[in-house]
């Protein structure tokens, strides 16, 4: 009798769960668009909530991420550094919460698109009524089928550039937060990449 109980015994699990992901972004459109469009063809999207959360200035963006943290596992607050005044305070609101990861862009999203054409470290500086932001979005139309890009457009660039220019682009990121270390100049620089790698994980279990 003891034998036949023992064969109906759980086994214990073994991965860890999977766990629960939310990316605040800046942008409503065109980088939420393509986050989303990362994680589904990572198929991480089931555990991953990517959201725009009404504000676009870095500060209210890790606000909401702290109001929010307790529903979830990890969270990402994705934002473009460019001109924002309240950069710098943004990244001193999330340091106490561990949970919260700020994956920044000097100036702006478009750098990550731009790295999928190759690698770039001239510093975008304003230039009269032009943000620094701007003059990364003017580049990245001079690339190939991207010079119709707009920021607030609604269109599937990750499939556009998926392959080897993205592959490029996660090669290139990484070796740019390098510089960024050794010099001490955040721009140009993304840490989108993390955000990649995350997607890759969340879409394989782990082992316990």
């Amino acid at each position: 009798m003891a034998r036949s109980i023992r064969l109906f015994d759980r086994k214990p699990p073994r991965f860890k769960p999977q766990p629960k992901v939310l990316i605040l972004c800046e942008d409503s459109k065109s980088g939420k668009r393509y986050l989303e469009e990362a994680a589904f063809h990572f198929r991480a999207n089931a555990q991953v909530e990517i959201s725009h959360c009404g504000v676009t200035h870095p500060s209210g963006i890790v606000e909401t991420a702290i109001a929010r943290q307790k529903g979830f596992d990890k969270v990402f607050c994705a934002f473009d550094r460019d001109t924002h005044l309240c950069f710098e305070r943004a990244i001193n609101l999330a340091k106490p919460h561990p949970k919260i990861t700020v994956i920044a862009s000097y100036p702006c999203f478009e750098f990550w698109l731009l790295l999928h054409f190759g690698f770039n470290r001239k510093p975008f500086r304003a230039v009269g009524k032009y943000s620094p932001g701007d003059l990364v979005a003017k580049s990245l139309r001079e690339k190939p089928s991207m010079e119709k890009y707009e920021k607030g457009e609604d269109t599937n660039y990750f499939s556009q550039l998926l392959g080897e220019p993205f592959q490029r682009a996660r090669e290139l990121a990484p070796r740019i937060i390098e510089d960024v270390a050794i010099s001490g100049e955040p721009n140009p620089s993304t840490e989108i990449h993390l955000l990649m790698d995350e997607f890759e994980t969340l879409s394989k279990p782990q082992p316990i």
